[in-house]
Formats: C-alpha cells, sequence, structure tokens
C-alpha cells in the first residue's frame, strides 16, 4: 500500500497549523482573556442571480420574527429566514447608477432602505410594497433635505428620521415624521464631529445616533434630541490589533452594555463595551467556513445570533460571540 499521498496530507496540515497562530496574530484575531472569540454556528447562500442566491450582498436588516432582509449588487431586496431559506423577494426602482447600501426597519415593521445612488431614503413594506408618499430625498445637492450618496436611514422612538450619506458632504441630516428637515451635523474631515463616510447608524434606548465613520475607523455618538447634534462620546483607531478598527462598516447594540462591530478591513467582527474596550473578535481573511472577505452588515437575532453578510464570498455567517 502506498502511503505517500497519506504522508503529504499529514505535513501539509501540519504546515498550515503551524502558520495558523501566526494569520491569528497578523488579523488580530486571537482569543482574549477578557472574552470570546466566537463561535460559528451555520454558514449559508450561494453565488449567483437566480433566486435565494447572492451577488455580493452588501446590507442587511432582520426583523421582529428574526427574517433576514438583504440587498444585493443585483438590486434585489430578498428575505430568509435566520437558517437562510428563502421567502420572497423584490427590487429597487431603479438600479443603472448604483444600488442600495443600507437597511433598516421603522416603527411600524416597514423596511428603510437607503437608495445610495438615487440621493434618497425609500420605504417598503415587509411585502415589497414602496410606500412612494413616505420617500424622503431624490435630488443630488448639498441643500436641506438634499443628499450625496446615503448610506444608512434610521428611526428614534419619537418617529425622527436620521439619514447618513458620504461623498461631497459626510453628514447626517435629521428629520421629522413627516419627512420635514429638522437640521444636520457633520462634515467630511477627520475632528471630532466630523465624518469620512458615515456608513451606518444604530439608535439606543436613549435615542443617541451611533455612527460607524467607517473611513476615519472610529465610533461617534451624538445626542441629537435636542435643536442640534451634541457629540458625547467618540473612540477607536486604526489598526489591526484587537480595539483597533480597520474601516467599521456596520454596529448593532445588543441593550446589555455591548456593541458589535463588522471590519471590511479587518475581515471581522470585534465585541466591544460601550466605551470602547474590546470584548473579543472572530473571522480572519478568507473563503472558507469561519472565514470572512470584507464584511458589509452584521444584525443580532431574538436568541442572541449574530448574523453576519460575508460580502465577498457571497454568504452569510451566523456565530455567537
Amino acid at each position: 500500500m502506498n502511503e505517500a499521498p497519506t504522508r503529504q496530507l499529514r505535513c501539509d496540515r501540519l504546515a498550515w497549523l503551524a502558520w495558523l497562530p501566526l494569520l491569528l496574530l497578523i488579523t488580530g484575531c486571537t482569543e482574549m482573556a477578557s472574552g470570546s472569540s466566537g463561535r460559528l454556528l451555520e454558514v449559508w447562500g450561494r453565488r449567483g442571480i437566480s433566486e435565494g442566491r447572492l451577488q455580493k450582498p452588501r446590507a442587511m436588516a432582520i426583523d421582529d420574527q428574526d427574517r433576514l432582509y438583504i440587498v444585493d449588487m443585483t438590486g434585489r431586496i430578498q428575505v430568509f429566514t435566520a437558517e437562510g431559506e428563502f421567502l420572497r423577494g423584490w427590487r429597487t426602482p431603479e438600479i443603472d447608477n448604483g444600488k442600495p447600501s443600507g437597511l433598516s426597519f421603522d416603527l411600524d415593521g416597514n423596511l428603510l432602505v437607503a437608495d445610495t445612488h438615487y440621493f434618497r431614503m425609500l420605504v417598503y413594506t415587509p411585502e415589497g410594497e414602496l410606500l412612494s408618499q413616505r420617500t424622503i430625498g431624490g435630488t443630488c445637492g448639498h441643500g436641506p433635505g438634499q443628499f450625496n450618496f446615503v448610506t444608512d436611514a434610521v428611526q428614534d422612538s419619537q418617529g425622527n428620521y436620521y439619514i447618513a450619506e458620504y461623498g461631497e458632504y459626510d453628514r447626517v441630516q435629521k428629520f421629522d415624521r413627516h419627512g420635514q428637515f429638522l437640521f444636520q451635523w457633520g462634515g467630511h474631515g477627520s475632528q471630532p464631529g466630523q465624518f469620512v463616510r458615515p456608513q451606518n447608524l444604530a439608535i439606543d434606548a436613549e435615542d443617541r445616533i451611533w455612527v460607524a465613520d467607517a473611513c476615519n475607523h472610529r465610533i461617534q455618538v451624538f445626542d441629537a434630541t435636542g435643536d442640534q447634534a451634541q457629540l458625547v462620546k467618540l473612540w477607536g483607531e486604526q489598526g489591526e490589533q484587537p480595539g483597533q478598527l480597520s474601516y467599521p462598516y456596520d454596529l448593532v447594540l445588543d441593550g446589555q452594555g455591548h456593541l458589535y462591530l463588522c471590519e471590511y478591513g479587518n475581515h471581522r467582527v470585534q465585541k466591544f463595551t460601550l466605551d470602547g474596550q474590546s470584548l473579543g473578535c472572530w473571522g480572519i481573511s478568507g473563503r472558507r467556513e469561519g472565514e470572512l472577505s470584507q464584511p458589509w452588515a452584521l444584525v443580532l437575532d431574538s436568541r442572541g445570533r449574530l448574523h453576519v453578510l460575508d460580502t465577498y464570498n457571497h454568504r452569510v455567517q451566523t456565530i455567537r460571540m
């Protein structure tokens, strides 16, 4: 019996294991004493443009029944169970100029869509009916209610909308529940209160606005409940080590004192305290299960599971941290 193939496989496996600690160190994803590096639960999704497949998915939201809403580079919004079963889907009205890059739910359970390259926020019912009368924006410009490239839109407990944009302006605009402009803040730059691609927004229980300031590699938190926004918290610096960030593209609060970020540049998910102390990270760059390639989004379900949009692997990975 020829044992050479078996010996070669064993040697290849040992060589890979020898390199693994170095790879983990490079990506800053070693196990941390203060927290968990995460546990992979499930992987699903295949590349394609047919129903139920994904083509560079770039935004995701989750409803109160743990159904995942995902938009990809075909302009499709597809709805899945948390285990990846396709339920339904539809397309946004126009896609020639570009595709949406942000999804969230409003107080009524409708889907807010950051229709990035058409300078507007769209609103859909969960079944895919466009509520055109609730659209905000649609004109490229710097004036109130005008936008450059819209990245995300969220609604607070009082019904006010916050819409972020990048490009020439890099700002957040606030609107009342009827879509009337109230005020704006930000501006292109790296000073406190400025942004370079505010990619994603989240709202906490006190209606504070958490901003993933992606190209500044940091998180900024604002109190915008008055007639202007006040910066109340800022943390983060660029790097690969635990606690550092590289293009944070999405963030989610768990309501238990933790913030989860997916990092487009570091190909990982990182867990933080609300003051920016790293509690662990999960993921390294790659194509295999448990590896990520430029993740754009993540959501937290009712069971405490994180669903990570593994964009350039055209799939979703479910983890627990």
